[in-house]
C-alpha cells in the first residue's frame, strides 16, 4: 500500500513565488501527476506533469485530475478551527496547520497519542 501523506504550510502570501517554492520543496519530480485548480500561482510549474480542473466552469474532476483530497483536508482544518479554537492568529497559523497535518496523516493510526508523544 502506498502511503498518502499530506504536506501543508501556512504561506505568508498567496503569490506565485511562494506557492512554487513550496511545491518544489515538497513534491518530487518523479510524481506522476500534480493536480491543481486553475489558480495562476501554479503556471510556472511546467517541469511537472500538471493537470488542472476549472472550478469556475463547474469542472471538478477530469479523469484522474481533481482537488477533492486537499479540499477535504482544508474543510477538516476549518471545522477544527471553528470547533476547537474558535479563533486563530496569523502568528501561530503554522502550528495550527502542523497539528492538523499530523492528525490527517495519522487518521488511521490506532495509537495516534503514542505517536504524538514519542518525540517527547
Amino acid at each position: 500500500m502506498v502511503a498518502r501523506l499530506a504536506f501543508m504550510a501556512a504561506l505568508a502570501a498567496r503569490r506565485r513565488s511562494a506557492a512554487e517554492a513550496f511545491v518544489r520543496e515538497t513534491v518530487s519530480h518523479k510524481v506522476s501527476l500534480l493536480a491543481t485548480d486553475q489558480s495562476r500561482v501554479y503556471d510556472g510549474l511546467t517541469d511537472y506533469p500538471h493537470g488542472t480542473v476549472d472550478h469556475a466552469a463547474r469542472q471538478y474532476v477530469v479523469g484522474a485530475i481533481h482537488t477533492n483530497t486537499i479540499e477535504g483536508f482544508w474543510s477538516i482544518f476549518k471545522r477544527g478551527v471553528v470547533g476547537s479554537f474558535h479563533k486563530v492568529s496569523a502568528k501561530y497559523m503554522p502550528l495550527y496547520v502542523a497539528e492538523f497535518q499530523f492528525r490527517y496523516n495519522n487518521r488511521e493510526n490506532a495509537d495516534i497519542f503514542g505517536t504524538a508523544i514519542a518525540g517527547c
